[in-house]
This record gives C-alpha cells, sequence and structure tokens, in this order.
C-alpha cells in the first residue's frame, strides 16, 4: 500500500486543532499531581505551574504515594521524578498508564536514550531534563496531554496496552515523516494519519506503516540515484 496523497486543505496549527488538542484547555481547568523526592525542586516546580495556572492537588515524595494519589484523586496530569524512593518514576508511570489514570510527564536529569525510551515504554507522554525552566514545562505539559489523548483514542482499535504504545510508537514515527515531507505540525500529521484511517476504513496502525515504508521507499530510490 502506497500512502496516500496529503489532502490539500489548511494545516495551520489553529485549522488543525483536534478534539485532542483543545482537551484541558484553559491550562487553569488542568489538576496536577507532582511526584519528587526533592522538597525544593518540588516547591519550584508547584509555584512554576500555579503561575501558569494550573492548580496542583497532590504532591509526594516516593512514586508509591504517587500511584495512590493518582488514583484516588484522579488528576488531569501526573508528573514524577525518575529516580524517587520507595518506588521509582517509571515503576510508578508504569502503574498509572496501565490504568490509563491520566498522561505522565517525567522529570529526569539524565537525557541517555535508554532512560528516555524506558520511560516511554513504561507509558509516560513526555519528559523534561532537569534544570528546567518555567517556558520548558507548559509545552511539554502540552504534549504529554495531546500524545495522552492520542492513545486514548487508539482504544478502539487496540485493547491492550502494550499493543496501543507499540502503536503510538509507529505512529510516532509517521507524523515524525509527514512534518519533514510536507511540513506538517505535529497535530496535523495526526490529524491526517486519523483521517486517512476512518476514509480507508484501516486501522491507524496500517496506515503508520504505509507512511513509514512510503518513506523508505523514497529513501532507497534518492540512493539508487
Amino acid at each position: 500500500m502506497s500512502t496516500p496523497d496529503v489532502p490539500d486543505e489548511p494545516t495551520t496549527p489553529a485549522q488543525a486543532t483536534t478534539e485532542a488538542d483543545t482537551a484541558h484547555v484553559p491550562p487553569n481547568t488542568t489538576r496536577v499531581v507532582i511526584a519528587e523526592d526533592e522538597a525544593l525542586i518540588r516547591l519550584d516546580l508547584k509555584e512554576m505551574l500555579e503561575e501558569e495556572g494550573y492548580t496542583v492537588v497532590g504532591e509526594a515524595g516516593d512514586g508509591e504515594r504517587a500511584v495512590e494519589l493518582a488514583r484516588e484523586l484522579g488528576p488531569d496530569l501526573v508528573i514524577l521524578d525518575v529516580k524517587m524512593p520507595v518506588m521509582d518514576g517509571i515503576s510508578a508511570a508504569e502503574k498509572i498508564a496501565a490504568d490509563s489514570i491520566a498522561p505522565v510527564l517525567m522529570l529526569t536529569a539524565f537525557s541517555q536514550r535508554d532512560l528516555v525510551e524506558r520511560a516511554r515504554d513504561a507509558g509516560a507522554m513526555a519528559y523534561l531534563v532537569k534544570p528546567f525552566s518555567k517556558s520548558d514545562v507548559v509545552p511539554a505539559i502540552e504534549i504529554a496531554v495531546s500524545r495522552f489523548n492520542e492513545l486514548r483514542s487508539l482504544s478502539h482499535e487496540v485493547a491492550d496496552l502494550a499493543q496501543r504504545l507499540e502503536t503510538r510508537k509507529l505512529v510516532d514515527r509517521a507524523k515524525s515523516v509527514l512534518q519533514t515531507q510536507y511540513g506538517l505540525t505535529e497535530p496535523a500529521a495526526f490529524r491526517w494519519i486519523q483521517k486517512t484511517s476512518m476514509d480507508r476504513r484501516l486501522s491507524m496502525h496500517q496506515v503508520a506503516e504505509a507512511v513509514i515504508q512510503d518513506a523508505e521507499e523514497k529513501r532507497q530510490k534518492q540512493q539508487q540515484k
């Protein structure tokens, strides 16, 4: 299956806005749980969030308590530090993702690829590398919420969480291809995959595979020239 032509429709961020992008807007409707074992960092992050209109409904100093708070409070977002006592952030993210409670934003002092991949495989939707500023926090939250809603939209075609995460990774790769080849924004690329899936009665997994395969065939042809 070859990739269908990208439709000639406006793809500016405003025009490409979908339900997934508008959820949790405005930010002051978003309820957040923070888990960070360093009290000073936790306080700084809380202040940053509250200055931007977010409501911090729970705080924890370890992963186990973070999971408890997430289950009790049902927040719109959970922010977890990777390294915490009792239960680390990656294990906590896995439990929160398994219950589909809320998007998880991971905090880490390291940007190693293997750590980021472990966090993503556990269900984290985005991550922030410490130290970070307020200008870093809001975009990371928006990405986490948007990706979580994308993942939820896959649930009707993929029941198993592990398979949804695999499909999400494939869709992320396909979005990257569409962004590079056609200059689409990330929301517009997801909208195109979703629309093509519905129009052609294919799963988003199949559409994403087709996009990636088409890009690979074009790359091979370029190499042969």
